[in-house]
């Protein structure tokens, strides 16, 4: 029994190591090989609202992860399908965090983990906050509560 619980606890605390080294801080890649993975705009989101706003745009939706971390990895996927689905009234905008370019947006948006999901309205005020994965149906529902179609 006492084998058992030692076993147990070896293999808890070995898979959280690996999740944390899963989002752990690693070299950082260039921006081209960033785009490469995620597929998803490096606009700033610091960009002219009244433009967003002729553009049609109803959201501003703002994933600060990494292309180093799992869940930010499979957060990708999820922005690639909202920006397919709804490309004409969503800015879609990636930092990752974990590069010079990225570091001050964390600051910015006062993020604890990663990925954090924020939402902007078309004045550009934050209207929803989500950390860690976020699956597309649950996001869609967001989107909507700002009239995303």
């Amino acid at each position: 029994m006492m084998l058992l619980k030692t076993t147990v606890v070896k293999t808890v605390f070995f898979g959280l190591l690996m999740l944390a080294a899963g989002c752990s801080k690693l070299e950082s890649q260039d921006l081209s090989q960033q785009e490469e993975i995620t597929g998803t705009s490096r606009e700033s989101a610091d960009a002219d609202y009244t433009a967003q706003l002729e553009a049609g745009h109803k959201v501003t939706f703002i994933e600060l992860g990494s292309v180093k971390c799992i869940p930010c990895i499979k957060m990708a996927a999820v922005m690639e399908e909202i920006e397919q689905e709804f490309g004409d009234q969503v800015k879609i905008v990636f930092y990752d965090v974990w590069t010079p370019q990225g570091k001050p947006y964390a600051q910015q948006y006062a993020i604890r983990v990663i990925p954090t999901q924020v939402f902007l309205d078309r004045e550009g005020n934050e209207y929803f906050r989500h950390e860690g994965f976020f699956p597309k149906e649950k996001l869609v529902s967001i989107l909507r509560l700002k009239g995303v179609r």
